[in-house]
């Protein structure tokens, strides 16, 4: 029975293998996972086709696999009685296995964990490359997170704690007074060579999702013609919105009302308006969308994913902030779907939560714009002849100059602009 590479997804044709969960003469058993595949949005675990051994490996950790090709080869165990089968016996192939695919954190839970952190754990690829690198033993990290997944957080963590201890023995011993040493010759001064510390140096593996992004990146920089245009907002009545009513929100949904469900609305009423923002190009054609995916840029531990909220103009406020909670969770233990990441007809990324002030975001293909977000801040703004104090925030608008003109790219932000600033516009006109 042949382990093949699934299907992987729209538009994925390549995975990499991140790490084999079992070892050829391993026993597994029908639904096990047997390897980690590594793709440039989501990690996968394909599970076993049937109960049996795993004979042989064909595609070693890091290597590069297509859909469709063999990963590995499980004898099926005759009647059930598990004994492993002869390795000099050559095992049955089938082009018509599929193996079953399962990135949900029931089936990652499910997994036994040994006590000496050698690969059945609940583990991110990241964190577990950085406790290789380290030589750190992953069964002494306890995760931090809800999902039970060690993290490169909790590895690095973890580091902190094994660089503090060391630091505090040191002191424990200067404390203690130490007798006088009896008098020797002088020790020679070293030489220049001697005393010589090379700088240290470590490489790392791109990941295929560090890849795929550097390439995307670079490919959206040549294949379009992009421009950014800028425009400030004051977050005064969003502010006092938020203050007078996130308690009872709260309350009522379960959720916290943030600043993204007020952007995200009020990016779909400029969309509306201007449906050019909201289209792709398509060889000679320009295809206008009238369905509002609105992708949410996270900074994922393992680089940024941008999953989708599907008809976000039919969502409500709390129901935008509750699925951009859930992504969020989902990202930090990696349990991202490839159907979260599916998509989308404009983007918004939030560089403000790190702190950037100013930026111009890069378009995510075939998308034709994407808007940024950045911190508010306090500045003197002329309102009325007078020069009064208001949170204030920069926003930019990145576009494809072949579809979108910069007259529609700077109104569709004078429009975003209103509707931020009056909010109660985005209810009155949905």
């Amino acid at each position: 029975m042949e382990i093949l590479v699934p299907e992987l997804g729209e538009s994925i044709v390549e995975a990499t293998v991140a790490r084999w969960l079992k070892q050829e003469g391993d026993q597994v058993s029908v639904g096990e996972p047997v390897v980690e595949l590594e793709t440039d949005k989501v990690d996968l675990e394909v599970g076993a086709k049937e109960d049996g051994v795993l004979v042989k490996i064909t595609h070693q950790e890091g290597e590069d696999v297509k859909v469709g090709e063999t990963l590995g080869v499980i004898e099926p165990s005759a009647a059930g009685d598990g004994k492993p089968p002869d390795k000099g016996q050559q095992a049955p192939s089938t082009d018509t296995a599929l193996e079953r695919t399962t990135a949900s954190a029931e089936t990652t839970k499910a997994q036994p964990k040994p006590g000496n952190g050698s690969g059945g754990e609940r583990v991110t690829p990241v964190a577990r490359r950085l406790a290789q690198e380290q030589g750190i033993d992953l069964s002494q990290i306890e995760p931090s997170g809800t999902g039970e997944r060690i993290t490169k957080d909790d590895v690095q963590r973890y580091l902190a704690q094994v660089k503090e201890a060391p630091a505090e023995e040191k002191v424990a011993e200067e404390s203690t007074p130490q007798p006088t040493p009896s008098p020797s010759k002088p020790t020679p001064s070293p030489t220049a060579t001697e005393s010589y510390s090379p700088r240290r140096e470590i490489r790392q593996r791109l990941s295929r999702r560090r890849r795929t992004i550097a390439s995307r990146l670079v490919e959206a920089q040549r294949n379009a013609a992009m421009l950014t245009t800028f425009n400030d907002v004051d977050m005064s009545a969003v502010m006092e919105i938020r203050s007078r009513r996130k308690e009872s929100f709260q309350e009522k949904h379960g959720v916290r009302l943030g600043f993204m469900s007020f952007f995200v609305k009020a990016s779909i009423g400029a969309l509306k308006e201007f449906p050019r923002v909201n289209a792709e190009i398509q060889e000679d054609e320009i295809v206008l969308k009238q369905y509002y995916d609105i992708g949410i840029a996270i900074g994922a531990e393992e680089g940024l994913v941008v999953p989708v909220l599907r008809d976000a103009d039919r969502m409500s406020f709390a129901e935008i902030e509750s699925a951009i909670r859930e992504y969020i969770n989902k990202s930090q233990q990696g349990d991202l779907s490839l159907e979260d990441l599916r998509g989308g007809t404009f983007t918004i990324t939030n560089g403000g939560v790190f702190g950037s002030l100013l930026s111009t975001p890069i378009l995510n293909p075939p998308q034709v714009a994407i808007l940024g977000l950045h911190r508010i801040e306090e500045r003197p703004v002329a309102v009325a002849g007078q020069v009064i104090i208001r949170p204030m925030m920069y926003v930019a608008l990145s576009y494809d100059h072949r579809i979108v003109d910069g007259r529609e790219a700077v109104q569709f932000l004078v429009r975003l602009k209103e509707l931020i600033q009056d909010p109660e516009t985005l209810l009155l006109e949905g």
